[in-house]
């Protein structure tokens, strides 16, 4: 009998939100590397992929450190399709609840599992067409509306597979809303199919997985959620000339590049210690220049008045 692995039980250890054995030795024939970039990025991930979310403060990092030289590129996988298997413990959306919350300690990132119990998301693939939608529009804006149906999803308890949410999530992004509409209704279903079958051409079996791939083809791995130097080392490998760049950790410039920071993110971006920058950030959110947004496993700071 073939295997499957339950796609929302994201194996703590491995790092990984499974879906399905895959062969990652796979032919990447179809992919296209950037003219202006050293080193191509193709990332499979998923809106609801509680592991992906685990991984934001390292990608943050790397785009400010290596932002010049690589071209990152989003793929959806496809992790939750609907409900129709019963495996690995999870069969409805109440099971997940609990692992959420585990998994929000395990990474030291604001989940609250609770989504499920009050407002459970049946697919995970509106969201993922609705990201395909915004990419259309714009690469970058599509990044800051994943962002925002992320803090949606993990902390707001929002169920963003409804339209309402995701309109939301646009408009916030920036995104002319008329055109996501459309665009989520026609060839973003198009799109959403393609990066399923490259997913599969790829052996890609769960989320997060990083492909990195020189201008001669040479590809390195990176599978689940592994501390920034797995990252920073599958780049030097292809390239170990790769110039990295310098950017200013103080606070200010950091809100100004990221709107919204976890105290994890806010750490492994200034190289402050953990402890140290929830300190930093509750201080500065009582000085009224941050707003902060708690959940039960965590908070997030947003920027409240203008810091240019």
């Amino acid at each position: 009998m073939e295997k499957h692995n339950n796609p929302l039980l994201c194996d703590i250890e491995t790092g990984m939100c499974e879906t399905s054995e895959g062969n990652a030795d796979a032919a990447s024939k179809n992919i296209i590397q950037s003219k202006e970039k050293s080193i191509k990025i193709i990332y499979y991930t998923d809106p609801i992929c509680s592991s992906c979310w685990g991984i934001e403060p390292q990608l943050r990092k790397l785009k400010l450190e290596y932002g010049k030289m690589i071209d990152m590129e989003y793929r959806m996988g496809g992790l939750l399709p609907d409900w129709n298997y019963n495996s690995g413990g999870i069969g409805k959306p109440s099971d997940v609840a609990e692992h959420w919350d585990e998994v929000s300690v395990h990474y030291d990132m604001p989940i609250d599992g609770d989504l499920w119990l009050e407002d459970p998301l049946d697919s995970s693939y509106p969201p993922s067409i609705a990201f395909k939608a915004a990419q259309i529009q714009d690469k970058n804006k599509a990044v800051d509306f994943m962002r925002e149906m992320r803090e949606m999803v993990f902390l707001q308890k929002k169920n963003i597979a409804k339209w309402e949410h995701m309109a939301f999530a646009a408009e916030k992004a920036a995104l002319n809303i008329e055109q996501f509409k459309t665009d989520f209704e026609g060839q973003a279903i198009v799109l959403f199919e393609e990066d399923l079958k490259l997913g599969r051409e790829l052996g890609v079996r769960g989320f997060p997985t990083l492909f990195f791939i020189d201008e001669a083809g040479n590809k390195e791995f990176v599978y689940g959620a592994r501390p920034y130097a797995f990252y920073e080392m599958a780049l030097l490998k292809l390239n170990p000339n790769l110039p990295k760049s310098e950017y200013s950790k103080t606070w200010k410039s950091l809100f100004a590049i990221y709107p919204t920071l976890t105290a994890k993110e806010f750490s492994e971006l200034s190289g402050t210690p953990r402890q140290e920058s929830e300190k930093i950030l509750n201080e500065l959110s009582e000085k009224d220049v941050l707003e902060k947004m708690t959940t039960k496993n965590g908070s997030i700071w947003k920027i409240k008045k203008s810091i240019h």
